[in-house]
């Protein structure tokens, strides 16, 4: 009898603990959209390929909407080169920071494919325009890729995102 009286006390709490979780995990879809939604920034991010003069030979506009403390990305396809990064922004009151991961794979005549990685803690105020260089800032490979970031408080309900 003694046993049963524990089963039954182990299985009331048990679900006393399960009841009280649903109870507080009962937050509307909505409200949860509303909630990131006022959280959430909007990353303008410009890639462009400068040739050996400084010349732009191409350019090309992204707007995303990131989450903070999760990464959005952009895939650069060339005829010898890919370049893949992710941003990552961390909004704190002692400083907001992005955080950029970059891959990059280049074909190099006659040595055959490259693979080099790269990351960075990147400080930022918003409204700030933020140079990246996956590659570097040498030019090295002939031209080189830039990439400019600006990180802005979402303001507006409807933001593309890629």
């Amino acid at each position: 009898m003694n046993r049963s009286f524990c089963l039954f006390g182990a299985f009331f709490i048990i679900s006393a603990g399960l009841n009280i979780y649903a109870q507080d995990s009962r937050v509307g879809i909505g409200e949860m959209a509303n909630g990131i939604r006022r959280r959430a920034v909007v990353i303008d991010i410009e890639a462009r390929v400068l040739g050996e003069d400084n010349t732009v030979v191409w350019s090309e506009t992204h707007r995303k909407l990131a989450i903070p403390g999760s990464p959005v990305g952009i895939k650069l396809v060339g005829s010898n080169v890919v370049v893949e990064v992710q941003f990552t922004p961390f909004i704190r009151r002692q400083g907001s920071v992005l955080v950029a991961q970059g891959q990059i794979w280049y074909n190099e005549p006659g040595k055959g494919i490259s693979y080099y990685t790269s990351i960075q803690t990147i400080p930022f105020e918003f409204g700030e325009q933020i140079y990246f260089f996956p590659l570097g800032t040498s030019n090295q490979f002939g031209s080189s890729i830039e990439i400019i970031l600006t990180v802005n408080r979402n303001t507006a309900d409807k933001t593309e995102n890629d």
